[in-house]
């Protein structure tokens, strides 16, 4: 109790120098009493401020956690314009506590998670905040797509061109390219953020070892593949989570509504069911609330029907990205997840899907680390995210629009029903079909072999 008070009034309580020297202030200026009081509110403002302990700690440990700290605050300092950048504050300060530019390591950091997440949306706020403490910059967009299509030599001649302004880089190989790079930024603090990776040989010739660049450099790196982040390695990883649901709420209002809230009552059941469809997806929210501005609520009704039956292309086409990456038999345990286990326990899905040979131990660990599904804080549940689910259950269902016993896979009992009394899943005849059913208040599941499907 008695350390407590003492700590109390060392914080409450201006020493007697500070009000000897606030004694002096207020005779002199005693004809400004206005300005007087302004003084005396923020000296009490600034004594309320908590401050931080040592707690028997080792000094130099509690010194790197104030920098961390500070570090994390000045890259706050520069605003965000975008005012529809909702949720963004949280995930920059969790985000700036990894990067810690505070400190004069060289540090490479990874955003990681599924498509639509906002990965690149954080990524380039951070860049535009933070790029001010640095000698040099670069900020490679989509670095997938423009690989693809011009090389990654174009990649490294976009790298130092940015950093080194006016000046014009003529190579024409990777290895060359590498050792240009290593070279002039050895000795320059840079910050290098590279979007959108998905193959090992974009980290290998962009940014290659830590001692390519000057210390205090920072280099982040956002990609749906976890599996290269832990491969390479990096220094630390950031996940961004979904939004939760007021903030769900409000980006999907502005973009509907121009406004922070749903504007009218009559909308605000539609918006609660939108946002419940969109699962906290800043991209799905985004497009689902541009469709429908302007639209009014027998509109809104027809859409949200409409969604029910048929996902939007642009978000799965955005998600499909990952799928198409996929080795067949990881494309495969997708497809079963999203048809049948999602929320299912994973040893129970291992089980079944090992019977199937499509090595399910290996299969689900690559979809995990690549954003595809995920399991719970106690490795138990498997759970891929709602929107992924309708892209897989999409992929199967193209398969055959019109007949599902042309499909590989059948989840809904209407088409089970259909499949079993017309027998047209005797025109399939490839792999097997897994039925997935709810007759009562329990699920059965079947697994046959399409030979044994003549028994229908």
């Amino acid at each position: 109790m008695g350390a407590s008070s003492d700590r109390e009034r060392m914080v409450k309580r201006p020493l007697e120098k500070v009000e000897e020297a606030f004694a002096r202030h207020k005779e002199r200026y005693k004809g400004d009493s206005e300005k007087i009081q302004r003084w005396r509110n923020a000296l009490i403002q600034v004594t309320a401020i908590k401050g931080w302990h040592l707690n028997n700690r080792h000094e130099s440990e509690f010194i790197k956690d104030i920098v961390k700290k500070i570090s994390a605050k000045l890259c706050q300092t520069y605003p965000v314009t975008h005012s529809d950048l909702v949720g963004i504050s949280e995930r920059l300060e969790d985000l700036y506590l990894k990067i810690n530019i505070g400190e004069d390591d060289i540090r490479v950091i990874g955003i990681c998670g599924m498509g639509g997440i906002g990965k690149t949306t954080l990524a380039r706020v951070a860049y535009t905040q933070m790029s001010s403490h640095f000698e040099g910059k670069s900020f490679i967009a989509d670095i997938r797509e423009v690989s693809d299509k011009c090389g990654l030599v174009s990649l490294q001649k976009q790298l130092l061109s940015q950093i080194f302004h006016g000046e014009c880089f003529n190579f024409f190989d990777v290895h060359e390219g590498s050792a240009i790079i290593s070279h002039r930024l050895s000795h320059k603090k840079v910050l290098v953020v590279l979007d959108n990776v998905d193959n090992i040989q974009h980290l290998k010739y962009l940014v290659g070892r830590h001692d390519w660049f000057g210390l205090g450099s920072r280099i982040v790196v956002t990609t749906r593949e976890e599996h290269l982040l832990r491969s390479w390695p990096v220094d630390d990883m950031y996940e961004p989570t979904t939004l939760n649901p007021k903030d769900a709420l409000q980006l999907f209002s502005l973009k509907a509504f121009h406004s922070d809230t749903v504007q009218k009552d009559d909308f605000i059941e539609l918006s609660k069911h939108v946002v419940n469809y969109a699962g906290g997806l800043p991209l799905a929210l985004e497009v689902f609330g541009s469709f429908l501005c302007g639209r009014d609520a027998t509109q809104w009704r027809s859409a949200i029907e409409r969604l029910k039956r048929d996902s939007n292309k642009e978000i799965l086409d955005k998600l499909r990205i990952s799928f198409d990456g996929l080795e067949e038999r990881e494309k495969n345990i997708f497809l079963d997840i999203a048809c049948f286990f999602n929320g299912e326990e994973k040893d129970f899905v291992i089980k079944v899907l090992d019977g199937c040979e499509f090595f399910p131990d290996i299969g689900i660990d690559v979809l995990i680390k690549k954003s595809l599904v995920k399991v719970d804080k106690h490795n138990i549940y498997l759970k891929m995210h709602e929107l992924l689910q309708e892209m897989g259950r999409t992929i199967v269902k193209e398969k055959c629009v019109d007949e599902p016993g042309k499909r590989c896979r059948l989840w809904e009992e209407r088409d089970v029903h259909h499949v079993l009394t017309k027998k047209t899943v005797k025109s399939f005849n490839k792999s097997y079909i897994l039925f997935l059913f709810y007759p009562t208040l329990f699920t059965i599941y079947f697994i046959f072999l399409l030979p044994v499907l003549d028994f229908f």
